[in-house]
């Protein structure tokens, strides 16, 4: 961060932010159980497959990502053949628009949102970035097959634990719940909150006064509804949208929720 001008964090910072609050891979964002792992794992994995690459452990991470799309635009530059450097500037657009652009926009507005002012700078400079070589990229005709293949949103019949799971999975409630959110959350609703992961959390919010914890939900699933709808757009079938209108969805169940929160 010093190269960009940029304050450098502390251990204590980096932790709090890229470990325990808001880790930057993209399993968690796009994967059917918003957790590490999985098949959101295995579909950047295999994006570094066709490429003839080994993934790392790490494929998903958005900083990795952002160095293989470099490299990617740097041997694109280097090659002589023009067969070649077409199957680079594809590869480099599909990174951009299916494992990037899909799901980073949000990742770095919440980074924005939870971290110090160095933080914050990092996010927007990284999002301008990420913007422009989008923006710059040939435009698709369908939206990324992760979103195109993720799981149901938030459905107005689930119950609590069903609720519970789809809240803490971005991919299903549009919306992203970080710590900080969740200390928050208790502090504007009068709750207490319990150290722990954050569907326990959640769970123990909802034990203690399920009408005002609701209702912070709903809210916030609101200004996500905002923050996807005002992201800079992109040619071709925008992600915005469709998360835009994951979260207005969740934001309407959890206000329904709360009307009827005797019988929840």
């Amino acid at each position: 961060m010093a190269a960009l001008g940029l304050p450098v964090l502390s251990a204590a910072e980096h932790t709090s932010v890229f470990v325990l609050s808001a880790p930057p891979h993209a399993a968690i964002h796009l994967g059917a159980e918003g957790k590490l792992g999985g098949e959101g794992l295995d579909r950047v994995a295999g994006f570094w497959r066709v490429l003839g690459l080994a993934p790392p452990p790490d494929a998903d991470h958005l900083g990795v990502l952002l160095m293989l799309c470099a490299e990617l635009a740097d041997a694109q530059a280097a090659v002589r053949s023009e067969m070649t450097r077409a199957r680079l500037r594809h590869a480099r657009t599909t990174l951009l628009r299916e494992h990037l652009w899909s799901w980073a926009p949000g990742y770095l507005t919440a980074v924005s949102r939870v971290g110090g002012p160095a933080l914050a700078s990092w996010a927007g400079l990284t999002l301008h970035a990420l913007h422009r070589e989008a923006s710059s990229a040939s435009a698709t005709t369908a939206l990324p097959a992760a979103l195109r293949a993720a799981p149901a949103p938030v459905g107005r019949g689930e119950g609590r634990d069903l609720l519970l799971d789809a809240l803490v999975t971005p991919v299903r409630s549009g919306i992203l719940l970080t710590r900080e959110d969740l200390r928050e959350a208790a502090a504007v609703a009068g709750l207490g909150c319990r150290v722990g992961e954050r569907r326990y959390t959640l769970a123990a919010m909802l034990d203690q006064d399920a009408g005002a914890a609701l209702g912070w939900l709903s809210r916030h699933a609101g200004t996500w509804a905002e923050l996807h709808a005002g992201q800079q757009p992109v040619g071709g079938h925008d992600p915005r949208h469709w998360w835009a209108r994951r979260a207005a969805r969740t934001a309407r169940i959890l206000r329904a929720l709360q009307t009827r929160v005797v019988t929840f």
